[in-house]
């Protein structure tokens, strides 16, 4: 019946979307100081946490460049989405063309899928370091890969999905261009679509997860047998911070995106996601460095000043 209805041309082919916070007009000063200085924060502590390791010779190591390579993802990664949110914000121009959306989600569900594998290489990283010591040169290869390794499958999800055809309504209740808000606004039947969002979630998520488990695993194991009561502690120390990232990471993607269309709830959803667009890179450099005793001290030793207490 619906196919019978599009192929007569009874639909109209949405080409401007409207997404935002149009329900909180009251809030849109207040949310964009807030998100400005989210901005801020993560720009600049991410930032810092490049600079220092890439001057301090002491953090010239795998586990760090790595870091560096995180930190310089979660620059980027919020600069899809988070600008363009400050600019509806202060402008109230909600409006996005269809290309627009289609370019800012494709390349949120690139550096979604950077950031899975990388949190993966991170964790092998860390096997190497505790299981195997040894150096290795692999670091920029694995980096690499990282980076690169979402681009066509994502490309050619962001395509298949603006394939569908879309309604009359263009009101996308959202703050980003994301898959599942689009879906809901399909006049089609998207089960296909379900399926591949599903595919493409187990393939960018659930196996750079298993990998972090396996790798983890393995990392306990040796702990344990460890004699070093020291030894053990800084151990779990640094994989502390990394295994906070991974839960909140995954946690929040699975949620978002392996589950039937029919149970997305907006409101809901609205908040989940802000938690692995704008918490997590917020979150980075806290995890990471203000626990992190060599990293204090290169801030110190760079900076020529005690800045961290």
């Amino acid at each position: 019946m619906l196919r019978d209805q599009i192929s007569e041309g009874n639909f109209s082919s949405v080409m401007v979307f409207v997404l935002g916070f149009s329900e909180l007009p009251n809030l849109q000063g207040l949310l964009f100081g807030l998100f400005f200085l989210v901005y801020i924060f993560i720009l600049t502590g991410n930032g810092l946490i490049i600079i220092i390791t890439r001057m301090d010779s002491v953090l010239q190591t795998p586990m760090y460049f790595f870091l560096a390579n995180f930190s310089s993802l979660e620059i980027c990664y919020v600069s899809v989405t988070l600008p363009r949110i400050l600019m509806n914000l202060w402008t109230q121009e909600r409006s996005i063309s269809l290309l627009s959306y289609a370019t800012q989600m494709c390349f949120f569900l690139v550096q979604g899928a950077t950031e899975a594998f990388l949190l993966a290489v991170m964790a092998y990283d860390r096997y190497v370091s505790i299981c195997n010591p040894l150096h290795y040169a692999l670091c920029v290869q694995l980096a690499v890969a990282a980076w690169f390794s979402g681009i066509p499958v994502q490309i050619r999800q962001t395509c298949q999905v603006f394939s569908l055809p879309f309604c009359d309504s263009n009101q996308i209740r959202h703050f980003f261009c994301d898959i599942p808000p689009l879906i809901q606004q399909a006049c089609w039947d998207t089960a296909l679509n379900e399926i591949c969002v599903y595919v493409v979630t187990v393939l960018f998520a659930m196996i750079p997860f298993l990998l972090i488990l396996g790798s983890y695993v393995q990392i306990v194991s040796t702990i344990l047998k460890m004699h070093s009561a020291e030894g053990r502690r800084k151990v779990f120390s640094t994989c502390g911070s990394h295994l906070t990232g991974v839960s909140i990471f995954h946690g929040t993607v699975l949620f978002m995106y392996v589950r039937p269309n029919s149970s997305y709830a907006l409101d809901h959803d609205m908040i989940v996601s802000v938690f692995y667009t704008i918490v997590i890179p917020m979150l980075n450099p806290i995890i990471y460095s203000l626990r992190n005793k060599d990293v204090k001290e290169a801030v110190k030793r760079v900076f020529g000043k005690k800045i961290i207490c």
